[in-house]
């Protein structure tokens, strides 16, 4: 198969470009800069220069593609430019969606993200049937959220498009913002992460990464036009979520418990000084927010549909800390 990919430099589509050329297939990637294609030297993986603004490139580069991965977005939490996420995350897709329908492309899979889903208030999981939420912690969140309308509107237009939705990614790749639960996992097994937000009960789903590639290839393949499908793992707190990291690691770490409020005022004054000097904060109030809230979440759609299965936390904080632990060793 021909296919193209936005976003391919990045963690999840790293990981995805990966995958889809070992299987043989003949992979376009859009990327701002080429010199990021990095370890893609196999024959099969081609670059082209561009951006989501890049209408003409983006036209030329999808001609008799059979599927089209879209996964390019700006996730940082901050940005200089108050409008660059809005207009990446939602005007860049409708732009990859027009050429895509003007090239005839026969599926396209948007990567959305699980944060547009309700989240938990009675301790029972939210899917893809569960009602919208009215106010989105996060500009990314919001910004995705209107991308999926644009969808829409794609969709009846005959554009055969599925939706994917993962939640918390983490394992093996990019040491990006968008792996920053890899980070995390990396720093306590180090014991260079000390603390936990709250009480530690809240729930987050936290899914591995193979699993979310795995999953977009199924919703590829088999997944219904216009339809969303979550790509998740398991449910789990955040006592849990260091418990099992500890565990996998063999050290368990004496944890502070930070009471949201007082952490709320250490993100203030790190973010000011990280916006100060021009950098993009680690996390900003918003998003800590938005992890202080239960986002217990069911993938039953994504297994009936798309033959969906996931990796238990357990084993995949375990394949996370061996691939940490080789990446130390060469020295990455």
């Amino acid at each position: 198969m021909k296919i193209f990919i936005t976003g391919g430099t990045g963690f999840i589509g790293n990981r995805l470009t990966e995958k889809l050329a070992s299987l043989d297939n003949e992979i376009l990637l859009l990327v701002r800069n080429p010199d990021k294609k990095g370890w893609f030297d196999a024959p099969n993986v081609s670059v082209i220069k561009g951006d989501l603004f890049s209408k003409s490139i983006l036209s030329e580069g999808m001609k008799n593609c059979d599927v089209v991965y879209h996964l390019a977005a700006l996730t940082s939490p901050w940005s200089k430019d108050p409008s660059l996420s809005f207009r990446t995350n939602a005007e860049g897709t409708a732009n990859v969606l027009e050429a895509a329908l003007e090239c005839g492309v026969r599926k396209v899979i948007v990567t959305s993200t699980g944060g547009t889903l309700s989240f938990s208030t009675d301790g029972k999981p939210v899917d893809e049937s569960s009602a919208l939420r009215e106010r989105y912690n996060t500009e990314y969140e919001s910004t995705k959220a209107e991308a999926e309308k644009r969808v829409k509107g794609f969709t009846q237009r005959g554009l055969n498009i599925s939706i994917v939705n993962p939640t918390r990614v983490y394992g093996p790749g990019k040491l990006s913002v968008s792996n920053s639960m890899t980070r995390i996992i990396d720093w306590y097994s180090r014991g260079l992460w000390r603390f936990m937000p709250g009480n530690g009960s809240a729930i987050g789903n936290y899914v591995f990464i193979d699993d979310v590639v795995s999953g977009m290839i199924l919703a590829a393949e088999k997944g219904r036009p216009g339809e969303r499908y979550i790509l998740g793992g398991e449910n789990i707190s955040f006592r849990r979520l260091f418990r099992l990291t500890g565990e996998a690691a063999g050290k368990t770490r004496l944890i502070i418990y930070i009471a949201a409020p007082v952490l709320k005022g250490v993100i203030s004054i790190l973010a000011f000084f990280s916006k100060l000097f021009g950098k993009t904060p680690f996390i900003t109030n918003d998003w800590l927010d938005k992890y202080m809230k239960n986002w217990i979440v069911s993938g039953g759609k994504a297994e009936r549909d798309l033959g969906y299965k996931i990796t238990s936390f357990s084993d995949g904080v375990k394949l996370t800390l061996d691939w940490l632990q080789k990446q130390r060793v060469n020295g990455k």
